[in-house]
């Protein structure tokens, strides 16, 4: 008798979650739509603490996952410093009320940033870890038109003086 019980109370537990309506995306979501689509990067490393510097150039795919809440890109790059892969996913924390970012890589490395938009401007900070210490990292996106954005990539030991890192250019394909 009492396992006839359980099995009711799931049985109206399921339909009650089957009733409820589906989550639908928030609108800051929509936001992120503008790194929709194949995209093309083109940098410059710039010298010091990462390396001796040089050129780099990604090609990167972005589609949003079924359900609409999280952007999902798919990524390759050459550079001086090394060749791989990345995948990377794109979202946005209501609790947090923060843009989120996650990325790995085939050389063993992840990313969580977290971040803001102001107009055309995209700001994404985190911590990095390189050389056995901890610095900021900020990662800085200006859409220049649908088809186009600029990127800076500087750091910093503390959050204060900024060093660049990176910068470049992103063209849609």
């Amino acid at each position: 008798m009492k396992r006839r019980g359980m099995t009711l109370a799931a049985a109206v537990m399921f339909a009650a979650a089957a009733m409820a309506q589906t989550p639908k995306p928030g609108p800051e979501l929509k936001k992120l739509d503008v790194f929709v689509g194949a995209w093309t990067l083109a940098g410059t490393l710039k010298p010091g603490m990462m390396g001796s510097g040089g050129t780099m150039t990604e090609n990167e795919k972005c589609e949003w996952m079924e359900g609409g809440f999280y952007l999902v890109c798919h990524s390759d790059y050459k550079s001086t410093m090394g060749n791989g892969v990345g995948l990377s996913v794109m979202g946005y924390s209501a609790d947090d009320k923060t843009y989120t970012y996650r990325e790995f890589n085939s050389v063993g490395e992840f990313d969580d940033s977290k971040g803001t938009v102001d107009g055309d401007t995209w700001t994404w900070t985190s911590d990095q870890k390189t050389a056995g210490s901890t610095m900021k990292g900020r990662f800085t996106i200006q859409v220049t038109s649908a088809t186009s954005y600029t990127f800076v990539f500087d750091m910093s030991p503390d959050g204060g003086k900024w060093s660049t890192v990176m910068e470049g250019k992103a063209t849609k394909k």
